[in-house]
This record gives C-alpha cells, sequence and structure tokens, in this order.
C-alpha cells in the first residue's frame, strides 16, 4: 500500500511566528509514523511537508510566488529557499531519529516549471527508493519556471503530479483543522465527505489559512485533491488534524478521522 502524508506547515510550525519549529510535535509525528510502519512493514510512504512559518514569510516579503525577475527577487528566492530548507533539515533529523530510513528529494533542484505547470521532474529515482523500502521525503520550495523565472510550488501541487505517475492508494493532510468545515469560521459542523458531485454545496466555508499562506491553504487542499479523485477513481485523500496525538498513527493504521475526498458518495 503507497501512501502520501504531508506534514503542514502550520502544523510542525508556528506559522504566525518566523522561523519557529514546533519541535515537540515534530518528534511525536515522527514517532506515530514509525510507530505505523513498524506495524505495518508493507505500508510505503512518501512524506511531504508545507514551509509554515520558515517559508511562508520570506516568500509573502519578496513576492516569490508571482515570478522572479530582478536581482533583489532572486536574492528573495535564495532566502526562501534556504528557510524551506532548514526546517526541511529539521523533520529529516527528526524522522532518522524515530527510526526512519528517510532520503530528501528537494523539488528546487529537480522540477522544472513553466507558467507554474511541471514539465520536467525525473521521478524515478524517487520510484526507485520507496521500492527499496526507503521513504523519501519533498517539501514546497522554490522553482525555476520558464516563463516566470521562479515561483514556489506547494507539497499539493507536487503530490498531485507525483500521484498521476505513482497512483498511491491514500493521501494523508496531517493539519491543525479536524478537517473541512462547513461553517467556517465558526467550526462547529465537520463535513465528513466531499466528492466532485458535493463540492459545490460547501464550497463557500472552504476558506483558505488565516495566517500567511502564499500557496492557497485549504481551498487549494480540496481543489487538487478533487481534481486527482475524478483522474484516479480509486484514490482518496482525507484533510485531518495531527495535533491530537496518535492521530496520524490511527489514519496510518486505516482508522477513519477528518474529512474524506472521494469520487464518489
Amino acid at each position: 500500500m503507497l501512501v502520501f502524508l504531508k506534514l503542514g506547515g502550520s502544523l510542525i510550525t508556528d506559522k504566525d511566528q518566523p522561523q519557529t519549529p514546533r519541535l515537540e510535535v515534530i518528534q511525536r509525528l515522527c514517532a506515530e509514523i514509525a510507530t505505523a510502519r513498524a506495524q505495518n512493514p508493507d505500508l510505503q510512504l512518501l512524506i511531504g511537508h508545507g514551509s509554515g512559518s520558515f517559508g511562508h514569510h520570506s516568500a509573502n516579503k519578496y513576492g516569490t510566488h508571482q515570478g522572479v525577475n530582478t536581482h533583489a527577487q532572486w536574492l528573495g528566492f535564495a532566502e526562501v529557499w534556504r528557510d524551506a530548507r532548514e526546517l526541511n533539515q529539521i523533520l529529516i533529523s527528526s524522522l532518522f531519529e524515530a527510526g526512519l530510513p528517510v532520503i530528501s528529494f528537494p523539488p528546487s533542484a529537480m522540477v522544472t516549471a513553466r507558467g507554474r505547470q511541471i514539465v520536467t521532474w525525473e521521478t524515478q529515482n524517487i520510484l526507485q527508493a520507496i521500492q527499496a523500502g526507503l521513504v523519501p521525503i519533498i517539501m514546497g520550495d522554490v522553482i525555476f519556471d520558464l516563463e516566470l523565472g521562479g515561483t514556489i510550488l506547494s507539497t499539493e501541487e507536487l503530490f498531485q503530479h507525483l500521484a498521476l505517475q505513482f497512483k498511491p492508494d491514500r493521501i494523508f493532510f496531517a493539519g491543525r483543522d479536524e478537517g473541512v468545515w462547513e461553517d467556517f469560521p465558526h467550526c462547529t459542523r465537520l463535513t465528513r465527505v466531499i466528492t466532485p458531485q458535493t463540492f459545490n454545496q460547501i464550497q463557500q466555508s472552504v476558506q483558505a489559512s488565516a495566517s500567511i499562506d502564499v500557496t492557497g491553504g485549504m481551498l487549494l487542499k480540496v481543489n487538487s485533491m478533487l481534481e486527482l479523485v475524478s483522474q484516479i477513481p480509486e484514490l482518496k485523500a482525507r484533510i485531518f488534524s495531527g495535533l491530537e496525538a496518535g492521530n496520524v498513527h490511527k489514519v496510518l493504521a486505516g482508522e477513519v478521522i477528518g474529512t474524506e475526498i472521494s469520487s464518489n458518495n
């Protein structure tokens, strides 16, 4: 069973405080992933993570998402890369300490885009790593773009590209919210299942993150996954809270929590 798991930037960092990791949360999440994998040796994993307070603040400062042309913008591009890389290394170290054989595949070194659409990405090494029992890790990252000079692609956009090639069984998003709320920002009624047919009923309440998020927040997650499940009908995605201890282990073990996104009811 192949699972893509994203650890959201708002979960593993304090998104409102620049460059502030939540180290205890990161360590707990890594331990839960390691436990689930030890209990199910057939579980194949690809882990992605957001940049949270490491990448989004500098990206917002320089407008990197919109394009990179001037000398100052290219310096900003490098700064956003450095910030995202710093958080990536924190997560890699914690995953290794938990006993997971992770290997990083930074998109900035592998992906070329045109108008924010991926045109080249040699993914064979990622697939070989999965087949060898390793755990590849990617993150939202700065990307060289043939039209814009440079830009940023989110983990969701990268997952979308990889999913069409690797056909995962499940895609899980561990964030701060319990799932997708019907009544955001009041957050009293959780949507249990979203399909392409039912999305219009709740679209107005699906909002982007309240913190700085240059890559689209909740709305991007839902839209990108709806597009994917339409293309891969057997795929199911799930959005849930990683703040509650044990939840990441639960979903990796097959428990149903949060909001499911699937192709039909």
